[in-house]
C-alpha cells in the first residue's frame, strides 16, 4: 500500500485522480483486490501538499538539510533568552521562505502556478516540519495530503497532526522515493481514433463532478465550522456585556452606599469634635478643682 501510495502521489496533480481509481479498478480482480478501497479512499492532495511532495522528490537533500536545521534549533532553544531566540525565528523565517521559493520554481516548471496564499501554506508546513519532528517525518515522505500547521509545544498533538496531514499512517517514517523531472514528450504526429473516447469522457466529467462535490464539502464544513465560531463569540460578548452591566450596577449601588458613608462619616466627625471640646473643658474644671483643693490641704 505504501509503495502505491509513493507512486500515486508521485503524479502530477492532474492525473492523481484517474490514476488512483484506476489502479483501485486494476486491484479489484487481481490477487490483491483487499488493497482496492484503501488505494481508491485516497486523498487528493492539496496544491500546497502537492508543492510539498514535488519538492521532497525533485529536492530530497534539501528537505533532509532543513529538518536537521529543524532538530538543531530545537535543541539549542531551550537555553536561549528572549533576543536570541527572536533572532532564532529570523534565521528560520528565512530558511523557509527561501526553500518555499525554491519549492515554487519546481512547481512552476510542472505548468503549476503557486499563489501566494498557498506560498503560504507551503512556508507555514515548512516551520512546522522544522518546529516539530513528526512534521518534519510528514514533509519528508512525500506523501502529504493537506498543508501543515503546529507551534511545537505538544508532541502527542504534533503527531496527531502529522497523522492526519498523511496519505497512509506508515507515512511517517518513510522517506519519498527520489524521482527526476519527465523528459518532454516528443508529439505524436499520427491520428489514431480512440474507441473509448466517449467512456473516456464520462469518466472525466464524473471524475470533475467527484471533485467538485467534495471541494463543495470541505467549504461546507469550513463554512459550518466558522459559522459555529461566530455564534460561539457572539455567545460569549453577550456573556461579557451582562457580565459589565451586573458590574456598572454594583458600581452604582457601592457609589451610592459611598455617598451615604462619606455624610455620615462627616456628622460622626463632628460629633466627634464636640466631644472632644467637652473633654477638653471638663478636664479643665477637674484640674482646677484639684488645684483648689490642694491649697486647702
Amino acid at each position: 500500500m505504501l509503495e502505491i501510495a509513493d507512486e500515486l502521489y508521485a503524479l502530477p496533480l492532474g492525473e492523481f485522480t484517474p490514476a488512483r481509481d484506476a489502479r483501485a479498478k486494476a486491484l479489484k480482480g487481481g490477487d490483491h483486490a483487499g488493497l482496492a478501497g484503501p488505494v481508491k479512499a485516497l486523498r487528493k492532495p492539496s496544491l500546497a501538499a502537492w508543492v510539498l511532495n514535488l519538492f521532497a522528490r525533485r529536492a530530497g537533500e534539501q528537505v533532509e538539510q532543513v529538518l536537521a536545521v529543524g532538530a538543531a534549533l530545537r535543541e539549542a532553544q531551550a537555553g536561549m533568552s528572549g533576543p536570541e531566540l527572536r533572532e532564532l525565528t529570523k534565521q528560520r523565517r528565512q530558511l523557509t521562505a527561501a526553500i518555499t521559493t525554491q519549492a515554487r520554481s519546481l512547481a512552476r516548471e510542472e505548468g503549476v502556478k503557486v499563489t501566494p496564499a498557498v506560498a503560504d501554506q507551503v512556508e507555514a508546513t515548512l516551520t512546522a516540519a522544522m518546529v516539530s519532528a513528526a512534521c518534519g517525518e510528514a514533509v519528508s515522505s512525500g506523501l502529504l495530503v493537506v498543508a501543515l500547521s503546529t507551534t511545537g509545544v505538544d508532541e502527542d498533538a504534533d503527531r496527531a497532526t502529522a497523522l492526519a496531514a498523511v496519505a497512509v499512517p506508515a507515512a511517517l517514517g518513510h522517506v519519498a522515493v527520489p524521482r527526476e523531472a519527465a523528459a518532454p514528450a516528443r508529439p505524436d504526429l499520427r491520428v489514431v481514433p480512440d474507441p473509448d473516447a466517449g467512456e473516456k469522457a464520462r469518466e472525466a466529467a464524473q471524475d470533475a463532478v467527484d471533485e467538485a462535490e467534495e471541494a463543495v464539502e470541505q467549504a461546507r464544513a469550513a463554512h459550518d465550522e466558522a459559522a459555529a465560531d461566530v455564534e460561539q463569540l457572539r455567545a460569549r460578548q453577550l456573556q461579557i456585556e451582562a457580565e459589565i452591566d451586573e458590574l456598572k450596577r454594583r458600581i452604582a449601588e457601592l457609589e451610592e452606599t459611598y455617598d451615604e458613608v462619606d455624610d455620615e462619616l462627616g456628622d460622626a466627625e463632628a460629633v466627634r469634635e464636640e466631644a472632644h471640646d467637652t473633654l477638653e473643658h471638663a478636664t479643665a474644671e477637674r484640674d482646677a478643682a484639684a488645684a483648689v483643693l490642694a491649697g486647702l490641704s
